[in-house]
């Protein structure tokens, strides 16, 4: 099964991302937090994230979420200080709390890396009204 990581600036936020992810999953469904800095303030960083990559590993590969554009540099970062044959990592260029959802429940049926990136990157495109 696809592993996903949430990447936020706010510890909180992912946490909260990770929770709703969560029901729409599969029992088993790894998804993984990595937000905030180290010391619980708000930021991203690269060796927790890339932590959270390598505990998301199952074979199969990591979805990657990402809230805003300093989050994308941090997860670019962290998959380029994993070893390329360590881990298939991909960051989705999606919604984060829609995108993990989608994302969440694609990899819980166990389709493929690229398939849950492309269900994740979709939800740009739903519609609320």
């Amino acid at each position: 099964m696809v592993g996903i990581v949430i990447v936020s600036h706010s510890s909180k936020v992912a946490e909260g991302i990770k929770d709703l992810a969560l029901q729409m999953a599969a029992p088993g469904q790894c998804i993984i937090a990595a937000g905030g800095m180290a010391d619980g303030g708000i930021g991203t960083d690269a060796f927790k994230i890339k932590d959270a990559i390598i505990a998301a590993e199952s074979g199969d590969g990591v979805a990657v979420i990402v809230d805003l554009g300093s989050a994308v540099l941090s997860a670019e970062l962290a998959i380029e200080m994993l070893a390329t044959d360590q881990v298939n990592a991909k960051i989705a260029d999606a919604p984060i709390l829609e995108g993990a959802i989608a994302a969440a429940v694609d990899a819980s049926i166990a389709k493929p890396l690229e398939n849950v990136i492309i269900a994740a990157e979709s939800a740009r495109d739903l519609r609320k009204l």
